[in-house]
């Protein structure tokens, strides 16, 4: 048996492993082509042909509703830019709570802040890591506005549950999908269920367009008004005769490179998300047959996982080891993981403190919430003892190198003895 690369011994993956990359000629013809054209951006921040952006974002919306079977997309410059402007189309204001929940990127809970709502943490479900549907409804008050559902690591959330909690209640389900693409529920895409969805195309998501986000709708009213949100709003509100309230727009706008890329991405999605499931699938039947105090991830009935990440449960009880030195000794092993993901979202100096953006603390003056005392112990004890991560999204793993993978986790479960009496 070969001794462990911690304590001295050969790494099991001796060079680092290839980086996912999805750019190809495809792109590179195409940018060439918008810089050709000499227009890299077809915007104008008034109501005219020109509102709604230059042929290439719009020829990439187009291609994207149809993907997704969806009646409406609105490129963006991120995913944090398109949470921002749904919450806006929504008319959040003041005092309006969002239930979002504890584990998620920080944009998921920073967003309604920027229309003074006052974000309300949810904890999550053990196995799916998405959303409790039962403790979002204990949550839910007079002043509840909207819940964000994030389909986490690319499984779905109970969104037709949620979708029917939030029409009953008269409030609006908002899904980030940043990292579900192509995942499904009840053979639905992800991102469609809610009433609107936010995909990211951040780099190192399934496609990406360096930077970049799409918002997605079936309502002509949130279309209209995330499209002005995205682009100086508050210059199409007469025009329109639209309903004034967030028409303060931002400069949230898609270049036309960013777009042209998002069109030759668009077509190769279902490979590119295909590599990733069975990867991961290949990973967690290896897991299974192999390392008894790790569960592969669980994909709930009638739902379809596109695998951002691999994420597996660790037993620390039956490893005899903590998380954080199982880790250590893979990263030794040359192995690329994380455990824990981020901390819950609550724990933000600006929750903590409630640093607001005025001096007497806007947007938390307007609520009693005391985020100090907020707990979602399900969320703390992934963090603290439980989630491993392979970074499936980030490595683009042949057949050879997911071999040297999973036999560098062998080398670890084989040596776990070893770990024991490290502090």
């Amino acid at each position: 048996m070969s001794k462990l690369a911690l304590f001295g011994g050969n790494k099991h993956i001796s060079k680092p492993l290839k980086l996912y990359r999805t750019i190809g000629v495809e792109e590179e013809k195409i940018v060439q082509d918008v810089m050709k054209s000499g227009c890299l951006s077809g915007y104008v921040g008034a109501w005219c042909d020109e509102f709604n952006g230059g042929p290439y974002v719009q020829e990439f919306e187009k291609q994207w509703s149809k993907k997704f079977n969806i009646k409406h997309s609105v490129a963006v410059n991120s995913n944090t830019s398109g949470l921002i402007a749904a919450l806006g189309a929504i008319g959040l204001s003041p005092g309006d709570e969002v239930i979002v929940p504890a584990w998620s990127m920080s944009a998921t809970s920073t967003a309604p802040i920027f229309y003074g709502g006052v974000p309300i943490f949810v904890d999550i479900e053990e196995n799916t890591f998405c959303l409790n549907v039962e403790l979002v409804e204990e949550a839910i008050t007079p002043k509840t506005k909207a819940i964000i559902a994030v389909n986490l690591f690319g499984h779905p959330a109970e969104l037709r549950r949620l979708k029917v909690l939030a029409d009953k209640m008269n409030i609006f389900l908002i899904e980030d999908n940043a990292q579900a693409p192509l995942a499904k529920e009840f053979g639905n895409y992800t991102g469609t269920i809610g009433h609107v969805g936010v995909f990211s195309l951040n780099y190192h998501k399934h496609i990406h367009t360096g930077e970049g986000g799409v918002c997605v709708t079936n309502d002509d009213e949130l279309a209209i008004r995330m499209q002005g949100i995205r682009n100086h709003g508050e210059n199409i509100v007469e025009s329109l005769n639209l309903n004034p309230v967030n028409m303060i727009g931002f400069n949230f706008r898609m270049t036309e490179l960013s777009a042209a890329i998002g069109i030759e991405q668009l077509k190769k999605i279902d490979n590119f998300v295909n590599s990733r499931i069975q990867i991961s699938k290949e990973i967690s039947m290896f897991i299974k047959d192999n390392i008894e105090f790790i569960q592969p991830p669980i994909t709930r009935q009638n739902c379809e996982h596109v695998y951002y990440l691999w994420g597996g449960k660790f037993n620390t009880e039956i490893a005899h080891t903590s998380l954080e030195i199982f880790s250590k000794a893979l990263h030794a092993e040359g192995c690329p993981n994380s455990f824990g993901y981020v901390k819950p979202l609550y724990n933000l100096p600006m929750f903590q403190r409630k640093i607001g953006l005025g001096r007497n603390g806007f947007p938390f003056n307007l609520s009693n919430i005391d985020y100090s005392q907020v707990k979602c112990p399900v969320a703390e004890k992934l963090l603290n003892e439980e989630l491993i991560e392979l970074l499936v999204c980030s490595y683009d793993l042949n057949e050879k190198d997911l071999d040297l993978m999973l036999g560098s986790i062998l080398k670890v479960y084989e040596n776990i003895h070893e770990l024991k009496n490290i502090d």
